[in-house]
């Protein structure tokens, strides 16, 4: 009896140390750190004007259109088994364009096609594109500026916050966009974040199984325009 008490204490120890270790190990060594926030540095090829192009000095007036290098997604906190993860999903289906006049935008739109977004894990994808966000019925995200952004006189990159629509599982409510932006030769970068509480769109929280998740989180992009 003895020996079998033993057997069964360690069996319990084992059980117990591997519910711990073993998400830790999955997280941090297999799994890896969540990527960066998307910024205007995640982009460095049009960071700098290619030869022959435009210096960015020029009018801004005109349609910009969203082109290659645009990208967006979704940032949530979650825990699994007490051990910290941000969960990251990423598309570059990304389109929409902007109207500027002067120091002036006056309009802008931008869509998502959320049945593209991906993640590191297709299980998160999975619930991403179904219980969650079900993109078979809301297949697209998109932000409309109610309001125009004054721009400085002044070059370089600006910071400065957009006032707009986002509607997102078939709810529109009123969001606002933290933005920086830049002119780089014949192109116009701008990354930001909105945040989101889940519930104000009649999102389902996406805490499942073993992942518990925040009832929050952010929408980030890096939108590229061109003319």
């Amino acid at each position: 009896m003895r020996g079998w008490k033993k057997t069964l204490i360690i069996g319990v120890v084992v059980v117990a140390v591997l519910a711990v270790a073993g998400p830790y190990v999955y997280i941090h060594f297999i799994e890896g750190k969540a990527p960066k926030k998307l910024s205007l540095s995640s982009d460095k090829s049009s960071a700098t004007t290619a030869a022959g192009a435009s210096d960015g000095s020029g009018s801004l007036d005109g349609t910009w259109k969203v082109t290659n290098g645009s990208q967006a997604g979704y940032r949530v906190d979650e825990i699994l088994f007490g051990q910290k993860n941000t969960a990251v999903g990423r598309t570059t289906a990304v389109t929409g364009d902007s109207t500027i006049a002067g120091n002036r935008v006056t309009a802008a739109t931008v869509n998502v096609d959320l049945t593209q977004v991906s993640s590191d894990q297709a299980r998160r994808d999975a619930q991403f594109r179904g219980r969650i966000m079900d993109v078979s019925s809301f297949p697209t995200a998109t932000f409309k500026l109610t309001q125009p952004i004054d721009l400085p006189s002044t070059t370089g990159r600006v910071s400065t916050k957009a006032s707009g629509d986002l509607t997102i599982h078939g709810v529109t409510k009123p969001a606002v966009a933290d933005l920086q932006a830049e002119r780089s030769g014949d192109t116009i970068r701008v990354s930001g974040s909105i945040p989101v509480v889940f519930a104000d769109w009649g999102i389902p929280n996406p805490s499942f199984g073993p992942v518990s998740t925040d009832d929050h989180g952010l929408i980030e992009f890096l939108v590229v325009l061109a003319r």
